[in-house]
């Protein structure tokens, strides 16, 4: 297949030889006439060189790469790239194998987990996420590319899951570019399925994956909240920003005296209040759900608990709110910091893809000073395996974590 071209400035292809994935709209000298937002198109140096084949889009990045090799973009790329996304799910136990657990047993099945079979650029595929709760797959596309090529995509994930997925719910309403226009509505481009809880570590959650933010669940705090269940026995226990409540349903299986989930948001806390009943009694009293907004919640409660969760949404999505977010850290974490009480345990976390890990624990060492309290750092958290960082993309390194001991 011919595809248009688009040419870089002098010198502007140093990066792509770095193998990093974008090509900014700063680098592009040229282009051939008639490309349209979401087309493939070949990237060649000034002299003419081709270098890459990727996604054209309007904006800042230009185009995201989606190989290094002059190959045509078709059914056989999907599903080699899919296939290679599995394998390594497979490798680190996220995903059930294709026809057993290579000792004659049959794992599909009764295969319920939830994981991410694909992790944009992590996985060579910028520009798309692709969640598996059960056996639905929930595919998100954050490119007007990926979003053009959704139906062959979903063909591939069919291809390479086989038994393993019956249904694929697309769910990019609202991560498209809102200038593309592109009229995009939720809704299931192969099978369809009511089930909509799914299994996590033994624990089941609902899955919000028609109105719920992201593909519906946080899959990426999976191994956060297991870290968190130990910590958790006898302790009393605020999950601030709950969201579904995972925090606040792993605190209560690892035994916590009491918790408190705590959203802005009343369809957060209605959720949470029903996963805390899937998975609880009803004569299981120790969960109360709050809304209410956060630095109001931390003021009216001093020295209340002893393990608290600060979880709270992206303070920056671009460059220029970063300053801003800094400081909205420094000061939710000053909050926590002083309410806690003394022997207590802080997880605090910031899914900002622009704050790096330096700037975040800066801020937080910031807020321990205004806060005049002795603290510690238990863990360094991240997101999970099968989020993975492409050694050449460290701009997806976006959940950072700490874990303070706070005397």
């Amino acid at each position: 297949m011919t595809y248009r071209k688009i040419y870089l400035k002098r010198g502007k292809e140093d990066s792509l030889l770095r193998f990093h994935p974008w090509i900014f709209s700063g680098a592009v000298s040229h282009m051939d006439e008639g490309i349209e937002e979401g087309d493939i198109v070949r990237v060649l140096t000034e002299k003419g060189d081709f270098i890459a084949v990727g996604h054209y889009q309007i904006g800042s990045i230009a185009v995201r790469v989606l190989s290094f090799k002059d190959v045509a973009i078709g059914s056989s790329f999907w599903e080699k790239r899919i296939a290679a996304a599995l394998l390594m799910r497979e490798a680190i136990g996220v995903a059930p194998l294709a026809s057993g657990d290579g000792n004659g047993k049959d794992t599909t099945s009764h295969f319920n987990g939830t994981f991410r079979l694909v992790h944009g650029e992590g996985d060579n595929l910028p520009g798309l996420v692709i969640d598996c709760y059960g056996r639905t797959a929930v595919m998100q596309a954050h490119s007007v590319g990926m979003h053009v090529c959704r139906h062959d995509i979903a063909k591939a994930v069919v291809a390479v899951m086989g038994s393993r997925i019956t249904s694929i719910y697309y769910k990019s309403e609202t991560t498209l570019p809102f200038k593309a226009e592109l009229g995009q509505e939720n809704e299931f481009i192969y099978g369809r399925s009511d089930d909509n809880i799914t299994i996590e570590n033994g624990l089941k959650f609902h899955v919000d994956w028609l109105k719920g933010q992201k593909t519906g669940f946080f899959i990426d705090q999976r191994d956060n909240r297991s870290l968190l269940e130990r910590y958790a026995k006898g302790r009393s226990v605020l999950n601030m920003f709950c969201y579904t409540g995972g925090f606040s349903v792993y605190a209560m299986r690892g035994g916590a005296q009491v918790v408190h989930s705590v959203d802005s948001s009343a369809k957060a806390i209605e959720l949470t209040n029903r996963n805390v009943a899937l998975n609880f009694p009803e004569t299981d009293q120790r969960h109360e759900a709050f809304c209410d907004d956060a630095f109001k919640y931390l003021d009216s409660h001093d020295a209340k608990y002893d393990l608290i969760i600060l979880d709270p949404p992206a303070f920056a999505k671009h460059r220029g709110a970063l300053r801003n977010a800094l400081k909205g850290y420094t000061r939710l974490n000053v909050k926590g910091l002083q309410r806690i009480k003394s022997g207590g345990i802080l997880f605090t976390f910031s899914c900002s893809q622009v704050v790096t890990k330096d700037q975040f624990r800066q801020a937080v060492f910031t807020a321990a000073a205004q806060a005049r309290r002795k603290v510690r750092i238990l863990h360094q958290l991240h997101q999970p395996a099968d989020h993975p960082i492409n050694i050449y993309h460290p701009e997806g390194e976006y959940l950072k974590g700490l874990v303070l001991y706070v005397e």
